[in-house]
């Protein structure tokens, strides 16, 4: 398969300092890998409510004048609603999907009877409260029920729950769901007990991230997703999801965070601006900045294309990106 990256930005805003050290990053990634890598854009917009009009075009824009080009026409997954209903319906004939009528409230209602509180930032994990049917409630989501696949995946004799993908990704054990990033280290998760049954579809329409997501890095080919550090506890959930849907898992690497002055990753919530790729000056100090995030050194060059050609060699070295 030819090996392929993508940078996947929702287009709730202009891409700010966090946003651009993931798009260089994965473009940084599938350069080292010679010219036969491929890297796409793909526009995430599924959730229509967060999304506002134009920044899609504008994204492209500011990538575009840091010559991050993509080598195929970008995608968008508000034209890619069929693939999604086509793969929930698979999950639906396998039993592994069933709606929910809980909301937000009722989720917090059942953890406080079970003694547990839900800490800021952390998972809101689901009790299972509608796994056996809705009783009398109108669904409100459909969740993807972790619990049953787990259960159903096939143990390796004398080793509870452990499998060796052909990938060379570990399943783990005890229940626990394990891979190999790329520059964290071996991962683990026990996708039941930590987050339980996820939601793969809001009633009221938008396709949750983790189906969205799964489908469309399988149909796109997407062989290594580099993105920032704070989605690494969401690829448990998609692995559990490529295996369910019978698709190929591809390798990862989740990139260090530009933090706010809160402490907190960077983002449009506490305060992210859009970075300046007014002109090109403006847009190669944007680039360096991003690099030095990566570890990676200070340019000396002129352009961003000039930058760019000069990092790879230094992201192939840290990062064994053989071509």
């Amino acid at each position: 398969m030819r090996e392929t990256g993508r940078f996947a930005p929702s287009p709730t805003g202009p891409l700010h300092a966090g946003s651009l050290v993931a798009a260089l990053a994965s473009w940084l990634d599938v350069r080292a890998r010679g010219p036969q890598a491929r890297w796409l854009v793909r526009i995430e917009d599924a959730d229509t409510e967060r999304c506002l009009p134009g920044m899609g075009e504008h994204i492209l824009q500011q990538l575009a004048e840091c010559a991050l080009l993509p080598d195929e026409p970008p995608v968008w997954q508000t034209r890619r609603t069929d693939r999604y209903e086509a793969a929930l319906e698979r999950l639906k004939a396998r039993g592994l999907a069933y709606p929910c009528g809980c909301s937000r409230k009722d989720i917090n209602e059942a953890l406080a009877r079970l003694g547990q509180r839900h800490e800021r930032h952390g998972e809101r994990v689901y009790p299972g409260t509608c796994r056996d049917g809705l009783h009398g409630k109108p669904a409100r989501a459909w969740r993807f029920a972790t619990e049953k696949f787990e259960a159903d995946l096939p143990p390796t004799p004398g080793v509870p729950w452990e499998e060796k993908e052909e990938d060379g990704h570990d399943a783990g054990t005890g229940g626990e769901l394990c891979f190999t990033d790329r520059r964290l280290g071996r991962q683990c998760q026990n996708v039941s007990r930590e987050v339980g049954d996820f939601v793969l579809r809001r009633a009221d329409g938008p396709w949750a991230y983790q189906l969205a997501v799964v489908v469309d890095d399988a149909e796109q080919g997407v062989t290594d997703v580099v993105r920032g550090e704070d989605l690494t506890d969401n690829t448990a959930r998609q692995i559990l999801l490529q295996r369910a849907l019978g698709f190929a898992t591809p390798s990862y690497l989740h990139t260090p965070l530009v933090r706010g002055a809160d402490g907190d990753k960077l983002s449009k919530q506490n305060g992210a601006t859009s970075i300046d790729t007014g002109s090109p000056s403006a847009a190669l100090a944007a680039l360096d900045a991003a690099a030095r995030v990566l570890g990676l050194g200070p340019t000396t060059a002129s352009d961003c294309p000039a930058a760019l050609a000069g990092w790879v060699p230094e992201w192939r070295a840290l990062y064994n990106s053989r071509p």
